[in-house]
């Protein structure tokens, strides 16, 4: 059970893959979400509205977000287990979206609340771990990481952007995710920018990730461009085959995000062979586990020289994709 299951979201592909999971072994099992994106018609989800409330079901509950089910689950009969995937703290969103904020804030409470249920609870890092305890999680606490569709990732890529960012001499430095203001989009354009300036001026950093045309989305736009830089690349929402694309033609995956509770894009960019170098922030750590360069500072000049060494050192490469191989075989 989950508020939304979302296309294309970490959350629900994990949803979704448990369920595969649960199936496979035998049990009677079913997804149920507030709301269920369209594209997703296939799994066989139900409305929330459809569940039929019983003392000797077990609800595995998604906890990410501050939507009304979460208080909802919370007066189940159902035995209650949380599988978190942490919510994001408020003042992140402060500057940009009193809504989500609000959404952010109102999160963390139910949560707390929901601890008086929880009979146990699985974290995807240790670090979601961390901060259920401090909410006051007294059941047994596994962590376990998000299941990962991989074989998703061999579906064909588009050609044309593969072509159109290839073998034109440039480096493209990548990040994926939605843009927003915990993943920090504005200290990735700081860093390009000194490494663009500074180092190689053939290279382009391109945002993969949607940000609904929002403050935040627009403020980093304009960001971009009073610094003078063409070459900043914000995709927008795009379909799979070029976000598969995006990471075929990545010469390094740059992320200096500052709140994550796993960070899936981590792994994806193990899959496709790519150097990792991130800021040493919340559950990145835990997720990158040795496979890249992990930093435990964003200043822009240290941040582009990491970018440079990754791309000049053929022997540094070799070896980062050699760990994020191995790295990958523990997910």
């Amino acid at each position: 059970m989950l508020p939304i299951l979302a296309f294309g979201d970490a959350i629900g592909n994990n949803a979704i893959a448990i369920d595969a999971v649960l199936r496979e072994n035998g049990y009677d099992t079913d997804i149920y979400a507030q709301i269920i994106d369209r594209r997703l018609s296939g799994v066989g989800a139900h409305s929330v509205t459809e569940y039929t409330d019983d003392k000797d079901t077990l609800i595995l509950y998604h906890l990410s977000t501050g939507e009304t089910l979460n208080d909802t689950v919370r007066g189940f009969r159902a035995h209650i287990a949380v599988i978190y995937h942490n919510i994001t703290p408020g003042h992140f969103f402060m500057e940009y979206d009193p809504g989500a904020l609000a959404r952010c804030n109102r999160g963390l409470r139910s949560a707390k609340r929901l601890s008086e249920r929880a009979e146990f609870a699985v974290a995807d890092s240790a670090y979601n771990r961390e901060c259920l305890r401090e909410m006051g999680y007294n059941c047994p606490i596994d962590v376990v990481p998000i299941l990962i569709a991989f074989s998703d990732y061999d579906k064909e890529p588009d050609g044309d952007l593969i072509r159109r960012f290839s073998d034109d001499g440039y480096v493209n430095i990548v990040f994926t995710g939605r843009l927003a203001p915990n993943k920090k989009q504005e200290d990735l354009i700081a860093a390009f920018y000194e490494y663009h300036e500074n180092i190689n001026s053939r290279s382009r950093l391109i945002l993969v990730g949607h940000g609904n045309d929002g403050a935040y989305e627009r403020a980093l736009k304009a960001y971009a461009a009073r610094l003078g830089l063409s070459d900043v690349i914000f995709t927008g929402q795009v379909p799979f085959s070029q976000i598969l694309a995006y990471y075929r033609i990545a010469d390094v995956f740059l992320c200096l995000s500052e709140h994550e509770g796993f960070c899936v894009p981590v792994v994806e960019a193990m899959y496709f062979d790519i150097p990792i170098i991130a800021y040493d922030s919340t559950a990145v750590g835990d997720t990158l586990g040795g496979a890249g360069i992990l930093l435990p500072d964003k200043d822009p000049k240290v941040v582009a020289e990491a970018v440079d060494m990754v791309v000049s050192d053929e022997k540094l490469r070799n070896k980062m994709i050699s760990n994020g191989r191995e790295r990958l075989e523990e997910f």
